[in-house]
């Protein structure tokens, strides 16, 4: 007996109604087969945006593995400094200064030493290099500063107090901008001290406004900036030559000083520094001193 379904072959085996997975009731609440994934059958090694895909990943495992690479280097550099520091028996190991770096015959020796790589925080590292050259910048700026006010003063007598000023300048803001601002960013982030961060603001907040100054170039101040440079060009074309491209060089070396500044900002919000942690470095650093204690302890002893 043919039975419904079968196309009227009566040799067809009829359907297993015995079986309960079979059931219609069954089958509609069964879920659906996971997603295939992709085989090398639906690879298609010459698809421009699959190629395109595994370049991309390419490229990220490598800039992955140079980045654990350097990573490993900074650990090992770390690790070889406290073995040395343990064979001298838990001292730190004797750094010998290194900057300025000074020929051997000069009678003045390094005062500080200096290695960003060793002493700085990988993820430091950029911003405390930007701010060396930064302070670079500026010393260049200083002296070719001096050099343009020089050149006016050679064609123009009464511009004696630019040149005057421009040479002070120069010597003075050389190392002071260097001990007063670089070195306690430096050690700021070199050892995360909070009160080094708010010398370093206060004191770099004041640089950049000096910064702008030089920019503008006020006659008489000793800067030749765009409203020197401009004034000269007037009357020596020459000697604007020189001038010119000490103004174009303040103006970049201020914007580059008020970007380094928000951007050193953000970090050191970042790094859980505090006010109150500033005040903490500070007190602890002034208890540590042994005048401060030698006066104390002799204020103690007198008494009232």
């Amino acid at each position: 007996m043919a039975h419904p379904g079968d196309g009227g072959n009566p040799f067809a085996e009829p359907p297993d109604l015995d079986n309960p997975f079979q059931d219609p009731a069954v089958t509609q609440h069964r879920p659906s087969p996971p997603p295939q994934y992709a085989t090398l059958d639906v690879y298609n090694p010459f698809d421009s945006h699959e190629q395109a895909a595994a370049a991309v990943a390419t490229a990220d495992l490598l800039r992955q593995q140079e980045e654990l690479n350097r990573k490993a280097e900074e650990l090992d550099r770390r690790e070889q400094e406290l073995r040395h520091a343990e064979a001298l028996g838990g001292a730190s190991p004797p750094r010998r200064n290194n900057w300025p770096p000074l020929p051997a015959f000069c009678p003045v020796q390094p005062c500080f030493f200096q290695d960003i790589a060793v002493e700085i925080p990988q993820e430091f590292q950029r911003v405390v290099t930007a701010m060396y050259y930064l302070w670079l910048c500026s010393t260049a700026s200083l002296l070719l500063n001096f050099v343009a006010s020089l050149a006016w003063f050679c064609v123009s007598t009464d511009r004696g107090s630019d040149f005057g000023l421009a040479l002070l300048w120069a010597l003075i803001f050389t190392p002071c901008s260097f001990v007063c601002w670089y070195r306690p960013m430096y050690k700021a982030f070199r050892s995360d001290s909070s009160f080094n961060f708010f010398v370093f603001f206060f004191v770099f907040f004041v640089q950049d406004a000096v910064y702008v100054l030089q920019a503008i170039g006020i006659p008489g101040w000793g800067f030749s900036g765009w409203v020197s440079a401009l004034m000269v060009l007037k009357s020596n074309p020459p000697v604007a030559v020189l001038a010119l491209p000490v103004a174009l060089l303040f103006t970049g070396i201020a914007v580059l000083g008020i970007v380094l500044l928000k951007r050193i900002h953000s970090l050191y919000r970042r790094t859980g520094a505090s006010f109150q942690k500033a005040q903490e470095e500070f007190a602890a650093g002034v208890f540590a001193n042994p005048a401060v204690r030698t006066a104390a302890a002799s204020a103690a002893f007198r008494g009232p």
